[in-house]
């Protein structure tokens, strides 16, 4: 069965909290019992990981100390990561509470809705408005990308000569 796929429109509550769909919430378990870890995104939305995921994905940059201790950019990815991930535990009601600097963050103000999405790794959560923007933009990144290649194909006849 595939993991982390899917989306749930939802809203936050008063105090913060979000409930995952059983769907998400069982593919949570499966990873990691429940601990997660959330991380702001650049692009104005938020991930939720299994904390296992998220330790891989970290894990995949060697030697981060030494690299740190010689490159700018890189205290600087690091410092981004610090700041705006945080771990966390699923209750067994199947709820996180977002911190409110994270909220703010990704405009998930309570009473609004937000889509959860998979990623296949594990979750984002978007405020609804946001998401469609995102959407749009992937699409249209998507159609350009493939006319730009059905062009090149064009071009090119089958043993490599371009045609007129």
């Amino acid at each position: 069965m595939l993991s982390f796929c899917g989306q749930d429109k939802c809203s936050i509550d008063a105090n913060g909290r979000i409930k995952f769909s059983p769907r998400f919430l069982s593919d949570f378990m499966e990873h990691a019992g429940g601990d997660i870890v959330v991380h702001c995104l650049p692009e104005g939305a938020l991930a939720i990981y299994p904390e296992d995921i998220y330790l891989q994905m970290r894990k995949a940059e060697p030697k981060p100390a030494e690299k740190a201790a010689s490159s700018m950019v890189f205290r600087r990815v690091m410092r981004r990561f610090g700041a705006m991930t945080q771990s966390d535990k699923i209750t067994t009601q199947g709820r996180i509470t977002i911190p409110q600097m994270y909220r703010d963050y990704a405009e998930l103000h309570p009473g609004t809705e937000v889509i959860v999405l998979g990623t296949e790794i594990g979750v984002e959560i978007w405020n609804a408005e946001k998401w469609k923007e995102e959407f749009v933009k992937i699409n249209g990144h998507l159609r350009e990308k493939g006319e730009r290649e059905m062009a090149a194909d064009l071009l090119f006849s089958k043993d490599g000569k371009e045609e007129i």
